[in-house]
């Protein structure tokens, strides 16, 4: 199945927290500040269903994701309010993907841990806690894996300020 096909399913077996979909597209040209959006499609799904969600990407037979390739976090802009959590899943029975996306506020960053639906999701959702202070409830082992664990802060955010040094040791 396209893109399409697997949107049009979901929405029509009523995938629990499917919002939207959201496809590349072309800039305006009657509005200057309009660039388009290049990349791949996507489905924006609620972050409070995104483990119903992806039950019934895993279990329909339609869909079959067997397999979570990628989970990470993007931090947008150094003034967003939010952080984009995103999913690439793979069904290598039926040779589709999928991109999910779930927006999280940052003030609040915490989002279901998806390790009891796809367990590859412990060492995903270990870093994007590491590096984005995004706390993933439920999750199983939530202890560092790149970072000491008395690392202050968050690198991979964009308002996130590189220690002049760590334990005496320089990081300039």
């Amino acid at each position: 199945m396209d893109f399409q096909a697997i949107h049009d399913h979901l929405a029509a077996i009523g995938a629990p927290g499917l919002l939207r979909a959201d496809e590349p597209r072309a800039a305006d040209p009657e509005d200057k500040k309009d660039k388009g959006r290049s990349g791949d499609p996507y489905v924006v799904v609620d972050p409070e269903r995104i483990v119903e969600f992806l039950l019934v990407c895993r279990d329909d037979p339609k869909l079959g994701f067997e397999l979570l390739v990628d989970q990470t976090a993007t931090d947008p802009a150094k003034d967003s309010e939010e952080f984009w959590v995103g999913y690439q899943l793979l069904s290598v029975a039926c040779k589709h993907r999928l991109a999910i996306k779930c927006i999280v506020p940052k003030a609040a960053a915490v989002i279901p841990t998806v390790v009891p639906v796809y367990r590859a999701a412990q060492w995903h959702e270990r870093e994007c806690a590491e590096m984005f202070g995004i706390t993933f409830d439920g999750h199983p082992d939530p202890r560092h894996i790149l970072l000491p664990d008395d690392w202050i802060g968050y690198p991979l955010r964009k308002d996130y300020e590189f220690p002049k040094e760590y334990h005496g040791i320089s990081c300039q």
